[in-house]
């Protein structure tokens, strides 16, 4: 039977209603994902609970090259709330790849134009843009910062936008600039804002389609700062105190040589992203920002039905992973959702039931695993 969440049901219709107050969103860890040789990992980073007793749960895989995994299903990510293991025969949760669903991605293209990005480089890191802008989804939104030495540090290039065809038009306009300064922390500093407060900056209008569930930033340089107000240690420490993982891909390149590209990759090795040396072979830029395109929308999304009691209060679950199925190699990531009522509307009855229909609920409310443990007496 084909999984009731990648049927064209727009379960996120409320969402946006919602959102400003019953977001529970997971807190970042310091460092980024890693998995040793032969093994993988995950990442929780966003927890929706304001359609309880349904719970929505995003998450990021990686394997040793810090690739996603594919194919998940029930059979091996499992639900664990308070101790006690979901039974994937009992169909009270669901796995889908953010690719299949509605939820928009936003991503801001950090572009260094000092003198040192001049000619060949410059222009393939326009044409690796312009190619990620022709791979994103339709509710997939682009921002794009310019490094330059002006009052801030950086140009706005273009904010939040769906059009790819408008966002293609202002980056065409975009050349290599003068200057004393290349003030490559303040703008991934001010990149790391429009995330947080994408919602208010964005052209695009707030609505069903627009639910927004990660941020990443992209930077094309050669990592050598010059004037910037924050240094690498007070701009990783705003890294790592922050609530929602926003991962920074580095694409470090040089005609002179990679003494400053360490800079690049502490961002991206504290922030949950992925540090690519190009070196001095720019043509790799397209190939790499179609991974990073790769890796966003291969996300996934957990959505369970909860048991616990309408109290307020927050409980612990667990999202399991086992990859490949069958092998016993286990990861646990841990969350927390708040058992929440929202008052009826209409609106709410219609998501309601269309969430009932895909995840019934059980009559013996048990959606728990029967782990009779065998008995080690003598017969």
């Amino acid at each position: 039977m084909e999984p009731f969440f990648t049927r064209k049901i727009t379960v996120i219709t409320l969402l946006t209603l919602i959102l400003p107050l019953l977001v529970h969103q997971v807190s970042a860890q310091a460092g980024y994902g890693f998995a040793a040789t032969g093994g993988y990992g995950m990442k929780i980073f966003k927890v929706e609970n304001g359609l309880y007793p349904f719970v929505q749960v995003y998450f990021r895989t990686f394997d040793q090259n810090q690739m996603p995994l594919i194919n998940l299903t029930p059979f091996n990510v499992g639900v664990m709330v308070k101790g006690k293991a979901y039974d994937p025969q009992k169909y009270q949760y669901t796995v889908d790849s953010l690719q299949q669903r509605q939820e928009a991605t936003r991503t801001v293209m950090v572009l260094d134009t000092s003198i040192s990005m001049a000619g060949k480089p410059f222009n393939q890191a326009k044409r690796a843009i312009g190619r990620f802008l022709d791979g994103k989804r339709p509710q997939d939104e682009v921002a794009i910062l310019a490094v330059k030495d002006s009052d801030d540090g950086f140009e706005m290039i273009s904010n939040f936008e769906r059009d790819k065809e408008a966002v293609a038009r202002r980056l065409m306009d975009t050349s290599v600039a003068s200057g004393k300064s290349s003030r490559i922390y303040d703008t991934v500093g001010a990149a790391m804002q429009m995330c947080g407060f994408s919602a208010q900056g964005s052209t695009v209008s707030p609505g069903a389609q627009n639910y927004v569930v990660s941020c990443s930033i992209v930077v094309f340089s050669d990592g050598h700062d010059q004037g910037s107000a924050l240094s690498r240690g007070e701009l990783n420490g705003r890294i790592t105190a922050m609530d929602i993982p926003i991962p920074v891909y580095s694409l470090a390149y040089s005609r002179l040589g990679p003494k400053h590209f360490r800079n690049l990759e502490a961002l991206s090795k504290n922030s949950f992203g992925k540090y690519y040396t190009v070196g001095k072979t720019a043509t790799r830029m397209t190939n790499i920002l179609e991974e990073i395109q790769h890796i966003q929308q291969n996300d996934y999304v957990v959505t369970f039905r909860a048991y616990q009691e309408v109290d307020g209060d927050e409980h612990l679950f667990k999202i399991g992973l086992e990859y490949p199925r069958g092998s016993g190699k286990y990861r646990f990531e841990t969350g927390r959702f708040e058992a929440i009522e929202l008052p009826l509307t209409p609106e709410l009855e219609e998501v309601y039931g269309m969430l009932d229909q895909g995840i019934p609920e059980l009559p013996d409310g048990n959606p728990y695993r029967s782990n009779k443990r065998r008995s080690t007496s003598p017969q």
